[in-house]
C-alpha cells in the first residue's frame, strides 16, 4: 500500500495529535528549529532521552492503527464542574481546564500550562481529536495571566491559535523547552518565548521559578520534524511549595523521577498523566499508565497528585472511563490514601485545604 493511501487510513489528524507522524522523518536532517551543539540528549539535528526507546517503525505503527482494540467514546462526556477563577490568589489553586491544561495560581501569580482551547487537537480544524467537553475554564473568565509554560509540541498540549489569543489579551510571558520558540514565532513573531535547556530555570516573580526537567518522550508537528523541539516536565518552586508538573511521559527506568526528588526534595503537589497509555507495547515508552503513575507517586512522595491527561481528546485505544477506574485500583493496590491521588475533571479546582 502506497504511504498516500495508507495515510487517509490511518487519519492523519489523530496520529499528528500526539506527533506520530513523526515516523515519515528521515533518517537525517537538518533541525528547522534548533541550532547548537551536541549534548548527552542532542545529537546535533534531533534530541533524544538517553538510554530509552526512542521512535517506533512504520510497521509498528500500521499493526497499532490496523489491529483493533480501540473503544468508543460517546461524543460528549460533560463534566460537572465549571471554574471562574478568582482574580488573584496568595495561597495555592490548580484547576484542570481540560486533558493536560492547567491554571496554577500561586503567590499572586496565574499560570498557563500546556492551554489548549481548540476544538480539536489537530493541525487542522475539520478532522482529528474533538473534544468531548469545552474547556473547564472559558477563555473569557481566564483571570489575568502572568505566564505560560508549554512542555513540548504535539497538538494536545502546543495550541497555537490559544497562544496568540492570550498574547492579544494578556501579554504573558512564554517559557519552553529548546526549539519551541521556532514554532510558535513562526506563527505569532511579536510573541517573545523564552526557552531553556533541560536543568534550565525562569523567574517568573514572587518567589515563583519554573524549572525545565527531563521527561521521557518525544515531539513532532508534521512528517519531517520528530524530536527537532525539546520536551520537558515542569517544576515549579513557590512559596507555598513545589509543584511537579509532567505534560507527558513515559516511566522508563524511573531515574528522572528519582532525581526530581533528589534536587528539588519533598513534593508539595504533582500532575501526573493518567491517560493515553493502550495498546501498551506501542505507548509504555512515551506514556504512563495509572500503574506507572503510581510507582512515580511512590518515588516523589508528594502532599497530593492530580491525575490529567484523560477525558477529553481520544487518542488511543483505551475506554474514556478507564484511566480513572485504573488509577483506583492501582492507588488501592499500594495502600495510598485514595484522596491523595485522584483524577480532575475539567472545571475542577484542588486547593491545599480540599
Amino acid at each position: 500500500m502506497k504511504r498516500r493511501t495508507l495515510l487517509k487510513t490511518l487519519s492523519v489528524p489523530a496520529l499528528a495529535a500526539t506527533g506520530v507522524l513523526g515516523w515519515m522523518s528521515a533518517a537525517r536532517a537538518t533541525n528547522r528549529y534548533y541550532q547548537g551543539p551536541a549534548t548527552d540528549h542532542f545529537d546535533g539535528v534531533r534530541f533524544f532521552s538517553p538510554n530509552q526507546p526512542q521512535d517506533k517503525g512504520f510497521m509498528e505503527l500500521l499493526r497499532w492503527q490496523l489491529g483493533g482494540g480501540r473503544k468508543e467514546w460517546p461524543e460528549s462526556f460533560p463534566s460537572p464542574f465549571r471554574d471562574k477563577p478568582p482574580a488573584d490568589v496568595q495561597g495555592l489553586r490548580t484547576v484542570l481546564i481540560g486533558h493536560a491544561s492547567f491554571l496554577i495560581q500561586v503567590a499572586g501569580l496565574n499560570i498557563l500550562i500546556d492551554p489548549v482551547f481548540s476544538e480539536r487537537a489537530s493541525p487542522v480544524s475539520f478532522s482529528g481529536p474533538k473534544r468531548v467537553n469545552p474547556p473547564g475554564i472559558a477563555f473569557e473568565d481566564l483571570p489575568p495571566i502572568h505566564g505560560v509554560l508549554i512542555t513540548h509540541n504535539h497538538y494536545d498540549h502546543l495550541d497555537i491559535d490559544a497562544l496568540g489569543r492570550l498574547w492579544q489579551r494578556h501579554r504573558p510571558r512564554f517559557v519552553a523547552p529548546l526549539g519551541n520558540d521556532a514554532i510558535i514565532q513562526a506563527e505569532h513573531p511579536e510573541i517573545g518565548v523564552e526557552t531553556r535547556d533541560w536543568g534550565g530555570s525562569v523567574e517568573l516573580g514572587n518567589g515563583v521559578i519554573a524549572h525545565l526537567e527531563p521527561a521521557y518522550h518525544w515531539s513532532a508537528r508534521g512528517i519531517n520534524d520528530r524530536r527537532m523541539a525539546l520536551w520537558c516536565a515542569f517544576v515549579l518552586t513557590t512559596p507555598q511549595g513545589t509543584i511537579y508538573h509532567i505534560g507527558d511521559t513515559g516511566f522508563g527506568d524511573g531515574r528522572i523521577f528519582h532525581a526530581a526528588r533528589e534536587r528539588f526534595g519533598k513534593i508539595h503537589l504533582a500532575h501526573l498523566p493518567i491517560g493515553a497509555y493502550e495498546p501498551r507495547w506501542f505507548m509504555e515508552p512515551q506514556h504512563m499508565n495509572p500503574e506507572d503513575a503510581v510507582k512515580v507517586f511512590q518515588i516523589v512522595a508528594p502532599n497530593q497528585a492530580l491525575g490529567h491527561h484523560w477525558g477529553t481528546f481520544r487518542l488511543t485505544n483505551e475506554g474514556i472511563e478507564e484511566p480513572p477506574h485504573e488509577l483506583a485500583v492501582a492507588v488501592r493496590a499500594a495502600e495510598i490514601p485514595p484522596d491523595r491521588f485522584r483524577p480532575l475533571r475539567p472545571g475542577e479546582a484542588w486547593t491545599p485545604s480540599g
